[in-house]
């Protein structure tokens, strides 16, 4: 197993006012080792919290979190992928990429090979001395993944990371995120609001429903790599995802 949460709750205080939100309520989910899971729910369901909690950077009001069944730091174990790339602008892509491996205590010469098989795995070759502002955005978030990956976390948490990106780039990242995980066997967890995406990547689909968010939705994608996006059985698995999300924002506004 890689991966259980179990009764899963957030509460959060706001000391202006005195109130209380209540954001996850009994969350409980499992992603095995090498699976590839998507959250989707309406805004504001908690699906960042989720990963917040899971990365140690939120500590959660109640429930058990396991990773391969222990109670572990989650930072020995996890690595995250923001939206927003969250690249140093002034390290150059190699010393991006060699961030966590210093915090590591590697040496200069274990830090530049384990940095240039990334630079070149991931298409950066000729790149290594650029800054961040010269980059294009899908060439920032390879760069983002590789400086994740090249700490070998059993588990890559994402939060829409290909979210500020635009369709064909989109694309393209989609197609280059399934090699590399097919490659690696890491354990995805992956947070998005596209439906599409959504099919298109995952092994399982998990629902958030409004808040407070708990699971409401297990959806396996039974569906071979690489998928046809325009074929029925595409379509059904979109409309089961899409009519989950509309019986939330009815259920939200209503």
């Amino acid at each position: 197993m890689g991966l259980e949460i179990n009764k899963l709750n957030k509460t959060f205080y706001n000391a202006d006012d005195h109130t209380t939100i209540v954001a996850l309520q009994d969350v409980s989910l499992r992603v095995d080792n090498g699976e590839f899971v998507s959250i989707i729910g309406p805004s504001g369901c908690g699906k960042t919290t989720i990963l917040r909690i899971i990365s140690g950077l939120e500590i959660p009001t109640a429930g058990d979190l396991y990773i391969h069944e222990k109670q572990a730091e989650p930072w020995n174990h996890v690595g995250f992928v923001f939206q927003e790339y969250a690249l140093f602008p002034w390290r150059t892509v190699s010393e991006n990429i060699q961030f966590g491996l210093e915090m590591k205590g590697l040496t200069k010469s274990e830090k530049k090979l384990r940095s240039n098989d990334y630079i070149h795995r991931f298409g950066l070759h000729g790149f290594e001395d650029t800054y961040p502002n010269e980059l294009s955005g899908g060439m920032r978030q390879r760069v983002a993944i590789a400086r994740t990956l090249v700490n070998d976390p059993s588990i890559i948490l994402m939060d829409e990371p290909f979210g500020a990106l635009d369709s064909q780039t989109r694309g393209q990242m989609q197609k280059f995120l399934l090699d590399i995980w097919r490659q690696s066997n890491k354990t995805i967890l992956f947070v998005t609001h596209n439906i599409d995406e959504a099919v298109f990547l995952s092994q399982k689909v998990i629902g958030i429903s409004k808040r407070p968010g708990s699971v409401q939705l297990s959806l396996n994608i039974d569906l071979p790599y690489p998928r046809d996006v325009t074929s029925d059985e595409f379509n059904r698995y979109r409309k089961e995802i899409i009519d989950f999300l509309n019986k939330q924002n009815i259920e939200q506004n209503g």
